[in-house]
């Protein structure tokens, strides 16, 4: 019996890790895609941008939203579609899409690990940390310089790349104004990011930031989604407005497309 539950936890840490298998049919928005030469990263990357309607008439700036796993075949076309209806529909305001499409995403969305099983899923190069530096110091600015911004940035992700919005936010917290995360992989390095979230969130910085987040199903992952539920409850900084949304009837798989417009909803307004 205690294989069975090995074997079974093990093989959803595995898919939490990987790239998605399940493929969907989503049609592909106009957008612009450009290449950016990281020397954080060390490679080329290639960045997908999908402008709201009004973009180009319009005299405004507006604000970004950035998200990991963002590349044509990833889930740049479901969120782009989502946000052209939501804007459509007037329940959020215009934003930009940036999306990053991936080349390791278990290298780039994984911070530092001293648990030395954690390597069956993941490297334990904290591949993060440069990441992270990428996005804020090479490809904000390319953005910025490219595009009528208005400083006012978010990011979305999923599994491992909830993983890397919610660490960004606890270790630093100033790169974007909001984010969002649904199911992250806080399972990793022993739950590091729920265990300490008291201490980081004491050194937070005097600016209005939003976070929300939900949990599925799955047992490693609402065990820690519940756990940070009750540290922000009891730890939370005065200017973060935060939201949990617990998610027992959804699945890992399902959870980013069943929860994307409430959540956007929410976080953008």
């Amino acid at each position: 019996m205690k294989k069975t539950i090995f074997y079974l936890i093990l093989t959803i840490l595995v898919v939490s890790c990987k790239t998605k298998a399940i493929v969907y049919d989503d049609p592909v928005p106009e957008h612009d895609s450009l290449t950016i030469s990281s020397t954080y990263v060390k490679e080329d990357r290639v960045i997908n941008v999908w402008t709201p309607p009004t973009y180009e008439e319009s005299s405004d700036s507006f604000p970004v939203l950035y998200m990991p796993d963002g590349g044509i075949k990833e889930d740049f076309p479901h969120i782009a579609n989502t946000l052209a209806k939501l804007i459509e529909d007037k329940k959020i305001a215009p934003f930009i899409l940036v999306g990053i499409e991936n080349t390791d995403r278990r290298r780039d969305l994984s911070g530092f690990s001293d648990v030395e099983e954690d390597q069956q899923y993941c490297p334990l190069t904290d591949g993060a940390k440069d990441f992270r530096a990428f996005i804020s110091e090479e490809l904000m600015p390319a953005i910025n310089g490219k595009y009528k911004t208005k400083g006012r940035n978010g990011i979305i992700g999923e599994s491992l790349a909830g993983l890397f919005v919610v660490e960004t936010l606890l270790l630093q917290p100033a790169t974007f104004d909001f984010y969002i995360a649904m199911d992250p992989s806080l399972w990793w390095n022993n739950q590091y990011l729920v265990k300490n979230a008291a201490s980081l969130l004491a050194d937070f910085p005097d600016k209005d930031l939003k976070l929300w987040f939900a949990g599925s199903s799955a047992v490693d992952i609402f065990r820690a989604t519940r756990s940070l539920e009750t540290v922000f409850q009891n730890n939370a900084p005065e200017r973060l407005t935060w939201k949990y949304s617990d998610e027992p009837k959804e699945k890992h798989h399902t959870i980013f497309r069943a929860t994307k417009e409430k959540a956007l909803i929410w976080a953008l307004n």
